[in-house]
């Protein structure tokens, strides 16, 4: 077993029997938009499944190495025989020339055996291939892993938007509220209408609704939060921080300089380029079997009847492939093809990546402007209200004016959340596509 593998086992094994109190530490605080990514890479069933493929490439190591070490064997066989002397092709005297049974023979055999390959080139350039497929498993499961955590933020930002929208709602319901008390003591005193009371009892009968459905959005949040998460569902999460109250950044990101980062940092493409190296690698090993290689093997031990004697066996065999009826030339275009099918799906990846990024800037941007406006069309709708609800005390008009604009409200209140959900939405695809999820804060 390899250093390698056996440090990569180890953690492997130390991280599976430290999950519980990782889970629990983890869920212990409230917890931040970064700590879910992180979160979400580590513990993630899909990251977790990765992470065991690539444990599984480090063991074909070890096992593409075995053909260069040393093989030792040992047996112990007991038997006994009979023979016919008319199958010997020789009559022997005293024999029956028609042939008679000679024997049984019983022989007792128990011997050690060792085979070494000192020079195979086919051997070593598998070992180097199975190296680079290994460190292919690892960006895959790194690719995973990233996945994972913009999987994990994405619930993260939709727990946060559930919050968010049942806030809205219970500040939509204290108005509505509010609005019937008035109209009832109004009706009471005898300077309302019993249409205002109408109008009242119908618009808090509707933010009621509202505010039910943003109640199971929550709890269902919650648990989508914590599958993506890798937790119980009976698990208990605090968010560190509200929709609301990230902050918008006007910081200007430099598209080329993102491209750049993206076509370095982002595993997909690593895995990629890993892979082309380990198709490339099968090419060379399959030439390499054409070369001559060179073993050596002897045994010994004792065999007898009733006196055990020890007997060897030694030898060298250098062997030299001539024809194999062109097998190896059509694995070696079979190669050639695959390393040319990875190169076209990783041209693919780096063009797809580049959108991604540029993609992702134009929606941060977008975004950023729509919550600029939102913001200022909620400030303008909580204005009208309140002037609205001034008009209504002072007895100058109905609570209809109240009603339209407490209805201007509650859609810039829901588009006011929709539009920060898809700024902090944007900053995490952005992430996503420079490959760095988990560096989120």
């Amino acid at each position: 077993m390899t250093t390698s593998f056996r440090i990569l086992s180890a953690l492997f094994l130390f991280g599976a029997a430290a999950s519980a109190a990782a889970q629990d530490s983890a869920l212990a605080r409230p917890l931040t938009l970064g700590d879910a990514a992180r979160l979400g890479a580590r513990q993630n069933a899909s990251a977790l499944e990765a992470r065991a493929r690539t444990a599984q490439a480090a063991a074909r190591i070890t096992q593409s190495r075995s053909n260069l070490l040393p093989t030792i064997s040992g047996y112990a066989a007991e038997n006994g025989r009979t023979f016919n002397s008319a199958t010997f092709g020789v009559t022997f005297p005293g024999f029956d020339a028609n042939g008679e049974v000679i024997g049984p023979v019983n022989l007792f055999d128990v011997r050690a055996k060792i085979t070494e390959t000192f020079l195979d080139f086919g051997a070593l350039q598998r070992l180097k291939g199975a190296r680079t497929t290994a460190r292919a498993y690892g960006a895959i499961a790194a690719n995973e892993a990233e996945r994972s955590a913009q999987n994990a933020a994405n619930a993260y930002l939709r727990a946060q938007r559930a919050d968010a929208q049942l806030g809205a709602r219970v500040a939509d319901s204290v108005l509505a509220d509010s609005l019937l008390a008035i109209a009832h003591e109004e009706l009471r005193v005898g300077v309302g209408v019993a249409l205002d009371v109408t109008r009242a009892q119908s618009q808090f009968a509707t933010i009621r609704a509202q505010l039910i459905v943003a109640r199971n959005e929550q709890d269902r949040s919650r648990l989508d939060l914590l599958r993506a998460l890798g937790q119980p569902l009976t698990a208990k999460v605090n968010l560190a921080d509200s929709l609301t109250g990230l902050v918008l950044r006007d910081t200007t990101i430099n598209e080329a300089d993102a491209i750049d980062l993206a076509m370095r940092t982002r595993p997909d493409l690593r895995a990629a380029d890993e892979q082309i190296r380990a198709a490339e690698q099968e090419v060379v090993a399959i030439k390499a079997e054409r070369l001559p290689s060179l073993a050596a093997f002897g045994d010994y031990g004792y065999i007898g009847r009733d006196r055990l004697l020890g007997t060897y066996d030694w030898g060298v065999q250098l062997s030299i492939p001539i024809f194999d009826g062109l097998r190896r030339e059509g694995r070696i275009e079979e190669a050639k093809a695959i390393s040319n099918e990875i190169d076209i799906r990783r041209r693919d990846l780096r063009q797809q990546a580049a959108i991604e990024v540029r993609g992702a800037l134009l929606d941060l941007k977008s975004a950023k402007e729509e919550a600029d406006a939102v913001r200022e069309a909620l400030r303008l709708a909580q204005q009208e209200v309140a002037q609205a609800q001034e008009r209504f005390r002072a007895g100058v008009a109905g609570n209809a004016d109240v009603f339209t604009a407490s209805l201007s409200l509650n859609s810039a209140r829901t588009q006011a959340v929709d539009a920060l959900s898809s700024y902090q939405g944007a900053k995490v695809a952005l992430a996503r596509a420079v490959g760095s999820v988990t560096a989120l804060p």
